[in-house]
Protein backbone atom coordinates (compact mmCIF):
# COMPACT_ATOMS: atom_id res chain seq x y z
CA UNK A 1 0.00 0.00 0.00
CA UNK A 2 2.71 2.45 -0.93
CA UNK A 3 0.07 4.59 -2.65
CA UNK A 4 -1.66 5.12 0.70
CA UNK A 5 1.43 6.79 2.16
CA UNK A 6 1.96 9.09 -0.78
CA UNK A 7 0.21 12.34 -0.09
CA UNK A 8 -1.62 14.07 -2.91
CA UNK A 9 -0.48 17.61 -3.47
CA UNK A 10 -2.38 20.30 -1.62
CA UNK A 11 -3.75 21.48 -4.93
CA UNK A 12 -4.98 17.99 -5.81
CA UNK A 13 -6.57 17.57 -2.37
CA UNK A 14 -8.21 21.00 -2.62
CA UNK A 15 -9.55 20.28 -6.11
CA UNK A 16 -10.87 16.90 -4.95
CA UNK A 17 -12.69 18.36 -1.93
CA UNK A 18 -14.10 21.16 -4.10
CA UNK A 19 -15.32 18.54 -6.59
CA UNK A 20 -17.01 16.65 -3.74
CA UNK A 21 -18.78 19.87 -2.69
CA UNK A 22 -19.89 20.63 -6.26
CA UNK A 23 -21.15 17.09 -6.90
CA UNK A 24 -22.98 17.12 -3.55
CA UNK A 25 -24.61 20.46 -4.41
CA UNK A 26 -25.67 19.11 -7.82
CA UNK A 27 -27.18 15.96 -6.30
CA UNK A 28 -29.02 17.99 -3.65
CA UNK A 29 -30.37 20.24 -6.41
CA UNK A 30 -31.60 17.21 -8.37
CA UNK A 31 -33.17 15.92 -5.12
CA UNK A 32 -35.20 19.15 -5.05
CA UNK A 33 -33.40 20.90 -2.20
CA UNK A 34 -33.62 24.70 -2.40
CA UNK A 35 -30.31 26.48 -3.07
CA UNK A 36 -30.95 29.02 -0.28
CA UNK A 37 -33.61 29.72 2.31
CA UNK A 38 -37.08 30.17 0.83
CA UNK A 39 -37.12 33.48 2.72
CA UNK A 40 -34.95 34.80 -0.14
CA UNK A 41 -31.75 35.68 1.69
CA UNK A 42 -28.76 34.00 3.31
CA UNK A 43 -27.83 34.86 6.88
CA UNK A 44 -24.40 34.12 8.31
CA UNK A 45 -26.04 32.98 11.58
CA UNK A 46 -29.57 31.80 12.29
CA UNK A 47 -29.99 31.33 16.03
CA UNK A 48 -33.71 30.62 16.23
CA UNK A 49 -35.01 27.07 16.31
CA UNK A 50 -37.71 27.55 13.71
CA UNK A 51 -38.39 27.07 10.00
CA UNK A 52 -35.22 29.03 9.14
CA UNK A 53 -33.08 26.47 10.90
CA UNK A 54 -30.80 24.53 8.54
CA UNK A 55 -31.50 27.07 5.80
CA UNK A 56 -28.68 29.57 6.33
CA UNK A 57 -24.89 29.28 6.65
CA UNK A 58 -24.52 28.61 10.37
CA UNK A 59 -26.88 27.57 13.16
CA UNK A 60 -26.64 25.72 16.46
CA UNK A 61 -26.30 22.42 14.60
CA UNK A 62 -23.07 23.65 12.98
CA UNK A 63 -21.42 22.65 16.28
CA UNK A 64 -22.31 19.01 15.66
CA UNK A 65 -20.58 19.18 12.27
CA UNK A 66 -17.43 20.54 13.90
CA UNK A 67 -17.60 17.52 16.21
CA UNK A 68 -18.00 15.25 13.16
CA UNK A 69 -14.65 16.64 12.01
CA UNK A 70 -13.09 15.90 15.40
CA UNK A 71 -14.43 12.34 15.26
CA UNK A 72 -13.38 11.74 11.65
CA UNK A 73 -9.88 13.00 12.36
CA UNK A 74 -9.64 10.76 15.44
CA UNK A 75 -10.98 7.71 13.61
CA UNK A 76 -8.61 8.32 10.71
CA UNK A 77 -5.69 8.75 13.07
CA UNK A 78 -6.49 5.48 14.83
CA UNK A 79 -7.58 3.36 11.86
CA UNK A 80 -5.96 4.83 8.76
CA UNK A 81 -2.46 5.90 9.82
CA UNK A 82 -1.04 4.53 6.58
CA UNK A 83 -3.07 7.07 4.67
CA UNK A 84 -1.91 10.65 4.38
CA UNK A 85 -3.84 13.35 6.22
CA UNK A 86 -4.99 14.69 2.84
CA UNK A 87 -6.48 11.33 1.89
CA UNK A 88 -8.13 11.03 5.32
CA UNK A 89 -9.66 14.49 4.86
CA UNK A 90 -10.96 13.53 1.42
CA UNK A 91 -12.49 10.36 2.89
CA UNK A 92 -14.03 12.33 5.77
CA UNK A 93 -15.44 14.84 3.28
CA UNK A 94 -16.98 12.02 1.25
CA UNK A 95 -18.58 10.55 4.38
CA UNK A 96 -19.93 13.93 5.50
CA UNK A 97 -21.26 14.64 2.00
CA UNK A 98 -22.91 11.21 2.01
CA UNK A 99 -24.54 12.06 5.34
CA UNK A 100 -25.83 15.36 3.96
CA UNK A 101 -27.42 13.50 1.04
CA UNK A 102 -28.95 10.88 3.33
CA UNK A 103 -30.07 13.50 5.87
CA UNK A 104 -31.98 15.29 3.11
CA UNK A 105 -33.71 12.19 1.81
CA UNK A 106 -37.47 11.94 2.43
CA UNK A 107 -36.90 8.92 4.71
CA UNK A 108 -34.58 10.76 7.11
CA UNK A 109 -36.54 14.03 6.97
CA UNK A 110 -39.66 12.09 7.98
CA UNK A 111 -37.69 10.35 10.73
CA UNK A 112 -36.55 13.71 12.11
CA UNK A 113 -40.15 14.95 12.09
CA UNK A 114 -41.54 11.93 13.90
CA UNK A 115 -38.74 11.01 16.31
CA UNK A 116 -36.97 14.23 17.26
CA UNK A 117 -37.79 17.77 18.36
CA UNK A 118 -37.59 18.90 14.70
CA UNK A 119 -41.33 18.69 14.11
CA UNK A 120 -41.41 21.16 11.20
CA UNK A 121 -38.08 20.12 9.70
CA UNK A 122 -38.15 20.17 5.91
CA UNK A 123 -34.48 19.44 5.23
CA UNK A 124 -31.47 21.65 4.59
CA UNK A 125 -30.92 24.22 1.92
CA UNK A 126 -28.00 23.44 -0.37
CA UNK A 127 -25.97 26.30 1.07
CA UNK A 128 -26.53 24.96 4.60
CA UNK A 129 -25.46 21.46 3.57
CA UNK A 130 -22.27 22.84 2.02
CA UNK A 131 -21.66 24.90 5.15
CA UNK A 132 -22.15 21.77 7.29
CA UNK A 133 -19.52 19.93 5.24
CA UNK A 134 -17.20 22.92 5.58
CA UNK A 135 -17.73 22.92 9.36
CA UNK A 136 -16.71 19.26 9.41
CA UNK A 137 -13.54 20.12 7.48
CA UNK A 138 -12.78 22.92 9.96
CA UNK A 139 -13.30 20.50 12.85
CA UNK A 140 -10.96 18.02 11.14
CA UNK A 141 -8.29 20.71 10.75
CA UNK A 142 -8.69 21.84 14.36
CA UNK A 143 -8.39 18.28 15.65
CA UNK A 144 -5.22 17.86 13.63
CA UNK A 145 -3.63 20.91 15.24
CA UNK A 146 -5.01 20.86 18.79
CA UNK A 147 -3.81 18.55 21.54
CA UNK A 148 -6.14 15.61 22.13
CA UNK A 149 -7.30 16.99 25.49
CA UNK A 150 -8.23 20.32 23.85
CA UNK A 151 -10.20 18.60 21.09
CA UNK A 152 -12.10 16.50 23.64
CA UNK A 153 -12.72 19.57 25.81
CA UNK A 154 -13.99 21.50 22.78
CA UNK A 155 -16.35 18.66 21.82
CA UNK A 156 -17.72 18.40 25.37
CA UNK A 157 -18.10 22.19 25.58
CA UNK A 158 -19.94 22.34 22.24
CA UNK A 159 -22.27 19.54 23.35
CA UNK A 160 -23.00 21.21 26.70
CA UNK A 161 -23.52 24.68 25.23
CA UNK A 162 -25.98 23.47 22.59
CA UNK A 163 -27.71 21.28 25.19
CA UNK A 164 -28.14 24.31 27.47
CA UNK A 165 -29.21 26.71 24.71
CA UNK A 166 -31.50 24.58 22.52
CA UNK A 167 -32.01 21.33 24.47
CA UNK A 168 -30.37 19.41 21.64
CA UNK A 169 -26.90 18.36 20.52
CA UNK A 170 -25.15 15.68 18.49
CA UNK A 171 -25.53 13.03 21.19
CA UNK A 172 -29.28 13.59 21.65
CA UNK A 173 -29.75 13.83 17.90
CA UNK A 174 -28.22 10.37 17.44
CA UNK A 175 -30.18 8.89 20.33
CA UNK A 176 -33.46 10.31 19.11
CA UNK A 177 -32.89 9.22 15.51
CA UNK A 178 -31.93 5.66 16.43
CA UNK A 179 -33.93 5.01 19.60
CA UNK A 180 -36.39 7.80 20.39
CA UNK A 181 -37.20 8.20 24.07
CA UNK A 182 -40.46 9.90 24.95
CA UNK A 183 -39.00 11.46 28.11
CA UNK A 184 -36.25 13.17 26.12
CA UNK A 185 -38.74 14.33 23.49
CA UNK A 186 -40.99 15.88 26.14
CA UNK A 187 -38.01 17.57 27.83
CA UNK A 188 -36.81 18.95 24.50
CA UNK A 189 -40.29 20.32 23.75
CA UNK A 190 -39.94 22.42 26.91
Amino acid sequence: MAWARKSPSRTCAAVTTLAILLVTAAILFVMGRPPICSCGYVALWHGAIDAGNSQHLLDYYSASHLIHGFLFYGAGFLLLRRFSVSLRLILATLIEAGWELLENSPMVIDRYRTATMALGYTGDSIINSLSDITCMMIGFALARRLPIWATIAAAVALELVTLALIRDNLTLNIVMLLWPLEGIRQWQAG
